[in-house]
């Protein structure tokens, strides 16, 4: 709800349906998988299919066979748990530019930020080439659809996808983009061992703090370390980046609300999920049950719909400025024509 009321219609906020039909079909697989590699589980038979019978080597695996209901809907709390996880993030992609991300990472992420950004732009670039492609098409005469039709759109979207990535490169290349910085051999080497004691800090901690049987001392004192560690080399790693930042981003107060929002429902999630396990898990044997707590969290995210103000379109700005541009005068008109001749 809050991506339709407050996307804008630029070139990113564009493949939200796409991250909607990839949801559905992870979905769909997910049940298909549970049908057809053993959907006995449960007493519930819906439908008896034959087995097929595999060999030894794969002994344990079941194709087909009797298909219930409790398997049924199993893969389907599956698929909608993993197509839940991709629709925040396209959502997440949706409302937000990812090319700011990297004005607001610090210096030592900002390669792996561009890699990211890269990447999270995917999708929105191949939704603004397909709809263009589209476009073309129907302004040529060929609505068609099915396989031929998709022939035709495929070839020209991926050429499209190409010549931006080279675009993109060249443009990151002429910026600077990659340039190692005028640190030293000691530096380098300094920043390399605090990230990797940081990185082995964090790994130790986490395991000992998930562990009950592992010792305290290796919990919170290594998750201290490490998290210390990890600190120190990105403060080492990002000297040798050298940027400027043109118009940084202020905070408003919609956006404070936003973030603080969304601390709140993930903190309050995370609670329901230890003291309701049932709720976050339902058995697929049994009605799943309702939580007020969950439900409130569920419409505490919804505030950000109508506590932010509505964002300005693309399509509205270019009209205004476009009604908002002077009248050509007759001279000018006069002196334009003179000027083509």
């Amino acid at each position: 709800m809050t991506v339709l009321a407050r996307r804008t219609d630029a070139p990113w906020a564009l493949s939200f349906r796409l991250y909607l039909w990839l949801g559905l079909i992870v979905i769909v697989l997910r049940v298909a998988f549970r049908i057809i590699f053993g959907g006995g589980y449960g007493a519930t038979v819906l439908l008896d299919l034959p087995s097929i019978p595999l060999p030894d080597w794969a002994a344990g695996i079941t194709l087909f066979g009797p298909v219930t209901a409790e398997a049924l809907l199993a893969g389907l709390y599956d698929g909608m748990r993993l197509a839940a996880i991709l629709i925040c993030v396209g959502a997440a992609n949706t409302l937000a530019n990812p090319r700011k991300l990297l004005a607001s990472l610090p210096p030592a992420l900002y390669e792996v930020g561009t890699a990211v950004v890269i990447a999270l732009s995917l999708f929105p670039q191949l939704a603004e080439s397909v709809q263009r492609v589209r476009r073309a098409r129907r302004l040529r005469g060929d609505p068609g659809k099915g396989v031929r039709a998709l022939r035709r759109v495929v070839i020209p979207v991926l050429e499209d996808a190409l010549d931006r990535s080279l675009d993109l490169a060249s443009s990151m290349d002429a910026r600077g983009y990659g340039r190692a910085g005028s640190l030293g051999s000691r530096a380098r080497r300094t920043t390399g061992v605090l990230l990797v004691v940081g990185l082995l800090g964090l790994t130790v901690g986490s395991y000992a703090f998930l562990d009950a049987t592992a010792p305290r001392v290796l919990a919170w004192p290594m998750l201290a370390l490490g998290l210390a560690a990890a600190v120190a080399g990105f403060v080492s790693a990002g000297r040798r980046v050298r940027r400027t930042r043109y118009r940084p981003a202020r905070w408003h107060a919609a956006d404070v609300l936003t973030a603080a929002v969304g601390v709140v429902v993930a903190a309050g999630m995370t609670w329901v999920a230890a003291s309701r396990p049932d709720v976050t898990l339902p058995d697929p044997a049994s009605l799943p049950p309702l939580s007020a707590g969950a439900l409130l969290l569920v419409l505490l995210a919804v505030v950000p719909a109508f506590a932010t103000p509505p964002p300005p379109l693309l399509s509205t700005r270019r009209g205004r400025s476009v009604a908002e541009a002077p009248p050509a005068s007759p001279l000018s008109e006069g002196s334009a024509r003179d000027r083509v001749a």
